[in-house]
């Protein structure tokens, strides 16, 4: 998918192609960016852009994602049943609480966004899902499900309850080799934060972090990119272990075993070698 998702509203056709652009893929969302007088008008947004034939769409269907409603509500269904007429089955799910939802959604490759209690302690089992190809996790609605006020301390710094429920959905993805998707970063000015926040996210092992602002990609994307000096060093790494085959060994120092060479691959892997 890329390290870089950017949501654009559904019912903001204009803004679709140059959301894509800017993107490693967009997420066309059904779900929060509409209000629900505008829901059908969205998705009748969605159906315009496919053109008069149906099958040459604006957006490429392997980088578009289209966030639904919760399953179980009236605009869930309606929004299932304009995806059957058109190319996009990527979806991502909001508010997944259950593996049975999943299995109601025989068909798509699913992205299960966990933010609601019970969905973080379902989390495991959703992840479990043949269809569910990656889990994301939300915070304010997680919060709004508990009845708090704010993910957040003034510090910006989250509460324990939103870190507990970042590292279980993270943990869950981790466990059943499914990507694992950071949640978007609200104050949108805060560049600095957001960088901070990614660089964390790339440390911890999420494989992408969702934005809501064309401006928020540029930084996630460098947090993801490694140094020039750390892929030299990941490659020196991986020559050293590979000249001295197998079992731990030693180099410049440390005693180097197989856990860190998986750090050194993964620096590889998100430098594109």
């Amino acid at each position: 998918m890329g390290p870089a998702l950017l949501f654009c509203p559904a019912d903001r056709p204009e803004r679709y192609q140059k959301a894509a652009e800017r993107s490693d893929a967009v997420i066309v969302d059904l779900e929060d960016a509409v209000a629900p007088a505008d829901k059908q008008r969205a998705r009748g947004a969605i159906l315009a852009q496919l053109g008069a034939t149906g099958d040459v769409p604006e957006l490429d269907p392997s980088r578009t994602i289209v966030r639904i409603n919760p399953a179980g509500t009236e605009e869930h269904e309606k929004d299932l049943h304009c995806l059957k007429h058109t190319p996009y089955r990527h979806i991502m799910l909001a508010k997944a609480e259950s593996a049975a939802q999943l299995r109601e959604l025989e068909g798509y490759s699913v992205i299960a966004l966990c933010e609601t209690a019970l969905g973080i302690v379902n989390a495991a089992e959703i992840a479990a899902e043949p269809n569910v190809v990656g889990l994301m996790w939300g915070a304010e609605d997680l919060l709004a499900s508990l009845g708090g006020t704010s993910s957040r301390t003034d510090d910006g710094a989250y509460r324990a309850v939103a870190l507990h429920a970042r590292s279980t959905v993270l943990l869950a993805a981790g466990a059943f080799g499914k990507e694992a998707i950071d949640s978007v970063y609200v104050n949108i000015p805060d560049l600095d934060g957001l960088a901070a926040e990614s660089r964390d996210a790339v440390a911890s092992g999420f494989g992408s972090k969702a934005c809501i602002h064309p401006n928020q990609v540029a930084v996630v994307r460098d947090a993801y990119a490694p140094a020039d000096s750390d892929v030299a060093a990941a490659r020196e790494l991986l020559a050293a272990a590979a000249a001295a085959g197998s079992g731990v060994f030693q180099y410049q120092g440390k005693m180097i075993d197989g856990p860190i060479l998986k750090h050194a691959e993964s620096t590889l892997r998100r430098a594109g070698h």
